[in-house]
């Protein structure tokens, strides 16, 4: 779990990125190589992404980019500068021009962990200049591959999701922009409190909180481990099923296929949809439904248990609950 404790002063001091975090995207993306999460979404681009490393011959050094940036509790902060980039090549450029003291002292942690960190690490701690080059080199072509090709998507996906945000502080303020992350992020009595995989309580400090739409981002908020940094909450804003080409006209294997067989197509689209809270309006617009089939497919889901609903205003939103994850995750 992940608790912020905000005084009146941080809510002042709230900031929503305004553009993708071409870093984060990067180490977000190489999470959801490792995993099967949010399948029905993300497996046309997982096997894309493959083809295209293997086509390149970047099997090898992607696995050891992965190593560098597991999908874990933890994975170094220096791959993701706090302050946010721009552009690719400032945040290659903010990689490559982090402290030995720092590179030495994050890398040592994954040192424990259980998965290995990659055969250059060791390198890559004392901060040898030729190992940094590498990676740098690493991580312009892995962009290239798994990012770069999909930057309308992730780019229309964040601009939505940060006009939606705007009218909510317009409308309710800080407190309400925040209140409006539920049920992923919980706002209450002062604090935002988020499922997360170790314990950690964050004090802001006086330190401004941008928050970061993540297109790569699933299930969870993602921040930075290091509570001394800037601090960035990145969550979920990812795309619904149907979004590449390829997904409309072939089924996405194991657990999809399996999830469409026993709930239906269009019913499994609407589950994997419902990763955010989103109103019946939303649901049609998002996968082409009439409004009144859209309703339908949620009441069903939610008789299931495989979606909550609760209204908010003059709408309703759903979203998928722990037992629809189970279930699109293969672990049912």
């Amino acid at each position: 779990m992940l608790r912020i404790d905000f005084s009146t002063a941080d809510l002042s001091r709230l900031r929503i990125a305004a553009e993708p975090d071409p870093m984060w995207e990067l180490a977000l993306s190489l999470h959801l190589l490792q995993t099967r999460h949010a399948a029905l979404a993300f497996d046309p681009w997982r096997r894309q992404v493959r083809r295209a490393v293997a086509r390149e011959g970047l099997a090898e050094a992607v696995g050891a980019l992965m190593r560098l940036c597991p999908n874990a509790g933890y994975f170094p902060d220096f791959l993701t500068p706090s302050g946010g980039s721009r552009d690719l090549e400032t945040g290659i450029d903010a990689v490559l021009s982090t402290p030995r003291a720092r590179l030495f002292a994050e890398l040592s942690k994954m040192a424990s962990a259980a998965q290995p960190p990659p055969r250059y690490a060791r390198r890559l701690a004392e901060g040898d200049a030729a190992t940094l080059r590498q990676l740098g080199a690493v991580l312009r072509r892995y962009y290239e591959i798994a990012v770069a090709p999909y930057l309308d998507a992730i780019r229309s996906a964040v601009a939505g999701d940060r006009a939606e945000r705007g009218c909510r502080v317009l409308a309710c303020g800080a407190e309400g922009l925040l209140a409006s992350y539920e049920p992923e992020v919980t706002w209450r009595d002062g604090y935002l409190e988020c499922s997360y995989p170790v314990e950690r309580d964050l004090q802001l400090q006086e330190r401004p909180l941008t928050l970061q739409a993540g297109f790569f981002c699933v299930r969870r908020p993602v921040a930075l481990a290091d509570t001394e940094l800037d601090q960035v909450l990145v969550y979920p804003a990812g795309p619904a099923p149907g979004w590449l080409a390829e997904d409309r006209g072939e089924a996405a294997g194991g657990t999809c296929r399996s999830v469409r067989r026993l709930i239906g197509a269009t019913r499994a689209e609407v589950l994997e949809v419902l990763a955010q809270p989103m109103s019946t309006t939303g649901i049609s617009t998002a996968l082409r439904l009439a409004p009144a089939s859209a309703s339908r497919h949620a009441a069903v889901l939610r008789e299931a248990g495989l979606v909550a609903s609760r209204r908010d205003g003059h709408q309703v939103l759903h979203v998928r609950t722990s037992l629809g994850d189970a279930l699109l995750d293969g672990r049912g």
